[in-house]
């Protein structure tokens, strides 16, 4: 396991830090940072805190992501999901929810709302070639519906 600093802010909830709900989890359950509950009417958008920042460790990414639970029965998603932290951001992780479903949704203070999945990358820089030719692939330029329904 990879130890991750994490700084609290006043806002924050120390006993309530986002954690893995069971040992399969690969996702930490984010908390919602908030003093009042947040009503999410269908079809708008809030930018939730989560009370906390973090050094996420050199070459690795912070993925924000819905949390299933509240997607399937809510219609509450994350909005740029997934949502890429990166490792040189050290401000709070808040978190774009956006109300889907046909009804009214309440945010409580520290409902979990979303999930942070740390996750390794791998940094690139550009070949230019005149075509693709010499880097061949069963599929070629097939594009969207290429692979059948």
């Amino acid at each position: 396991m990879t130890e991750v600093p994490i700084h609290i802010f006043s806002h924050g909830d120390q006993k309530n830090l986002p954690k893995y709900e069971t040992v399969g989890s690969a996702g930490l359950d984010l908390p919602a940072a908030i003093k009042d509950p947040i009503i999410l009417s269908p079809g708008e958008r809030q930018l939730i805190p989560t009370g906390f920042s973090c050094a996420i460790p050199p070459g690795h990414e912070g993925q924000i992501r819905s949390r299933s639970g509240l997607s399937w029965k809510h219609g509450i998603i994350v909005l740029n999901a997934p949502a890429t932290i990166d490792s040189d951001h050290r401000g709070e992780l808040k978190v774009v929810l956006i109300n889907m479903g046909k009804e009214s949704f309440t945010i409580n203070p520290g409902m979990r709302i979303a999930q942070l999945v740390f996750a390794k990358y791998v940094k690139t820089t550009w070949k230019v070639v005149n075509n693709l030719e010499a880097y061949p692939t069963a599929r070629g330029d097939g594009g969207f519906g290429s692979t059948g329904v």
